[in-house]
């Protein structure tokens, strides 16, 4: 029996065969190596938007300390550090207006105008809910809380909440009024109770909403410190203060000494806070 040469055509066919499929596998590899570093980039970049995010509520913290350390010291400035790659550090223009209402018995008296204390600013942190996301509607603070008003010596005066927003997580930062009952004076027959009211006024010195990224110290300076007095006027057991920052509105109660022919004196004291970069 004579054996069959073999065909030089299905030789090629055979070698053609192994580099198409050397090259469909090597092709496959690239591929997939490259799907995978693309994801990789995106892991290692949403990690590092969750640190600076992590970072920067630490400087929020950080710069309400330096703050309030300097709110009542005229002319005295700190500065915290802010490194911001991700997101974007936002100072707000002076468009928030406080206003402050004392009722004492069946009365009531208003405590500020237009001017005093006038209107005060936020300093605000935002980053795309790519890097970082709590669900839609979602609001934490981690400073102070939703009340505008302090009653009492305790507590901070700044307040910092997270919010989660339409393609957005922010951090706001701004500032409560404190009311306390600091001391009762005898004036002749007459109980005389003083309650001062503080407040911080945050002045961003903008006169539109402003951005910063990278590296830059956010600075505060207390540039002004004013006081208002308001009565004597009769008192009850109690004292309402209204305070409005915005367009919300808190009460607090604070005691009063009382007897039949006690009064009540408010102070308002403001402090003037500039925040610039």
């Amino acid at each position: 029996m004579r054996r069959l040469k073999s065909i030089p055509l299905f030789r090629n066919n055979r070698a053609l065969s192994y580099t198409v499929s050397a090259m469909l596998i090597t092709g496959t590899t690239i591929i997939l190596v490259l799907i995978a570093s693309v994801y990789a980039y995106q892991i290692l970049e949403q990690q590092r938007g969750l640190s600076e995010f992590e970072v920067a509520k630490k400087s929020i913290l950080s710069f309400n300390d330096a703050l309030e350390s300097v709110a009542w010291k005229l002319q005295a400035t700190r500065s915290t550090r802010f490194t911001i790659q991700y997101g974007y550090l936002q100072l707000t223009t002076d468009m928030y207006a406080i206003g402050i209402n004392a009722t004492v018995g069946g009365s009531t008296w208003q405590l500020s105008n237009a001017t005093f204390p006038g209107s005060c600013g936020k300093v605000m942190y935002y980053i795309s809910d790519k890097y970082t996301s709590f669900g839609d509607g979602y609001s934490s603070y981690i400073l102070g809380n939703s009340s505008n008003i302090i009653v009492g010596n305790a507590g901070t005066y700044g307040r910092a909440v997270i919010q989660q927003q339409a393609s957005l997580v922010s951090i706001q930062l701004d500032y409560r009024v404190r009311a306390m009952r600091t001391s009762v004076v005898k004036v002749g027959t007459r109980d005389v109770n003083y309650v001062d009211i503080w407040v911080i006024k945050l002045k961003t010195l903008v006169t539109q909403p402003w951005s910063y990224i990278h590296d830059f110290d956010l600075k505060a300076k207390c540039a002004n410190i004013q006081t208002a007095t308001y009565g004597p006027y009769d008192a009850s057991p109690n004292a309402v203060i209204s305070v409005r920052i915005g367009s919300t509105t808190d009460s607090g109660l604070v005691p009063l000494v009382t007897t039949s022919q006690s009064q009540v004196v408010f102070n308002v004291v403001v402090a003037e806070v500039q925040v610039f970069v």
